[in-house]
């Protein structure tokens, strides 16, 4: 069963969540996330976005070494001033419920969506990553075999 995401929110989209964490003073840091995949249970199936290299490449842009696999998806502008990769670390699925609240609220901003010819790849990378789920590989497989990808 295919899964669906929130109301407004697609594959390839990436959001602010302003609140992802606190720091141990209290104080909230946000996050930028991709948006991959619809988990069968309603869930969001996520990756978060990271400008620090910490041994990423450019070349090739899948990149699953150690320490920190990654996808290079290069200046995406916006608010997003600097290169970023996407982080193939494990990422638990978000609970759909708080998603659609944290949009609604504006907790969760959406921001742009990546382009075909970017998100194809992305897919294919993050499937592919040690981290990745069997259920999450399959949702993400789903939603890249919809894509009309170059």
């Amino acid at each position: 069963m295919p899964g669906v995401l929130p109301a407004g929110i697609v594959p390839g989209q990436t959001c602010r969540h302003v609140c992802y964490y606190r720091t141990p003073e209290g104080e909230p840091k946000s996050k930028y996330l991709l948006i991959l995949a619809g988990a069968p249970s309603g869930d969001v199936i996520y990756r978060l976005l990271t400008s620090r290299p910490h041994g990423r490449p450019r070349q090739p842009p899948c990149y699953q070494g150690l320490p920190y696999p990654g996808f290079y998806l290069g200046l995406l502008g916006g608010p997003l001033t600097a290169d970023s990769w996407l982080d193939l670390q494990q990422a638990d699925d978000f609970d759909c419920p708080a998603f659609s609240t944290g949009v609604q609220g504006g907790l969760i901003q959406p921001i742009a969506t990546l382009p075909l010819a970017l998100l194809c790849p992305a897919l294919d990378c993050v499937a592919n990553a040690d981290d990745t789920t069997r259920q999450q590989e399959r949702c993400i497989r789903d939603v890249r075999a919809g894509l009309s990808c170059c």
